[in-house]
């Protein structure tokens, strides 16, 4: 999400790009909307949710590639595009426009191993841990997959995939970075929580309203934006619990302008123990909002039976 340090480099467009830009962004979110309203009545609801996601990612991997091409050029290596588009889930498109670099310190075998076993617990959570909930708890059984697909996709595949490329000469990062270690909200989803979604919210929204809205209200837009995003994966796809995750997203925009006000500085927040302890209070209490009972219900555990997992 947004913050007031930037970590991730801008890729601004000349004036002249910037109508292109739109338009190749609006033309991408034209295709994800014709798309749904094709096949959504044929599909389950757990299918209208990846459809959803997929296009999502798909339109924003678009746009953040047409942004970065039309600024830098195209790619040298050959079969940049694609392995950019279709094989890196991160929203970082630099580190394949440019040459592979034989000189990137290589990841020690350790963080192969903490991969890969984050992947495999992951696994073990969503085809064996779920199973043992009592089927009665419904929204335990849910909570259990979804954190075994988090961890088994986010924290531990496509980390596997951040060292392959890093092993190819390609400068990419997990898009995981230790959220469990984060000692503030704004440190959470700043530089910690998906940090290619963060790149997407910052670029697209807290920038470009930073000058108009201020530092507070472009973090908050930036918030909001983020909230309603997931609102269209995953409140229609439930058809149910509208709103939840935008409040959800909302209210962690408000946490981080606490965080960051003399009352919090004063009181310890953003740091050590008392940051660590109000972070994690903030980002999982409220996230019955996120991933809300209508959801995980119509969605998830459909999603966890068509898989095997249940």
């Amino acid at each position: 999400m947004t913050s007031t340090r930037d970590p991730v480099p801008a890729i601004p467009l000349e004036a002249g790009g910037r109508s292109e830009h739109d338009a190749a962004i609006a033309a991408a979110l034209v295709a994800v909307v014709v798309v749904l309203a094709m096949t959504a009545p044929l599909l389950p609801a757990w299918g209208v949710m990846w459809l959803l996601a997929v296009g999502v990612f798909a339109a924003m991997k678009y746009a953040t590639w047409h942004r970065a091409a039309a600024r830098f050029g195209p790619p040298v290596e050959p079969g940049g595009a694609a392995a950019y588009l279709l094989a890196w889930p991160g929203m970082d498109p630099l580190p394949f426009l440019r040459r592979a670099d034989a000189t990137i310190t290589m990841p020690p075998r350790r963080e192969w191993l903490a991969a890969a076993a984050k992947t495999v617990a992951g696994a073990a959570l969503v085809w064996g841990v779920v199973r043992l909930a009592p089927p009665a708890h419904d929204l335990l059984r849910g909570w259990v997959g979804m954190i075994g697909l988090v961890l088994l996709l986010h924290c531990g595949a496509f980390h596997l995939v951040a060292l392959i490329w890093r092993r190819r000469g390609v400068d990419v990062r997990p898009i995981m970075n230790g959220p469990h270690r984060a000692t503030g909200v704004a440190e959470f989803w700043g530089a910690r929580w998906n940090v290619a979604f963060r790149q997407l919210a910052h670029d697209f929204a807290f920038r470009p309203l930073r000058k108009r809205l201020g530092v507070a209200g472009a973090t908050l837009a930036a918030f909001a934006a983020s909230g309603l995003v997931h609102d269209l994966v995953i409140s229609v796809s439930a058809r149910a619990g509208y709103g939840l995750p935008t409040a959800y997203f909302l209210a962690q925009g408000l946490a981080v302008l606490l965080e960051r006000s003399a009352l919090g500085r004063r009181v310890g927040l953003g740091r050590g123990v008392r940051g660590w302890l109000f972070a994690a209070i903030v980002t999982a209490g409220p996230a019955v909002w996120l991933f809300h009972p209508p959801f995980v219900r119509a969605v998830m555990l459909p999603f966890l039976h068509a898989i095997g997992a249940l």
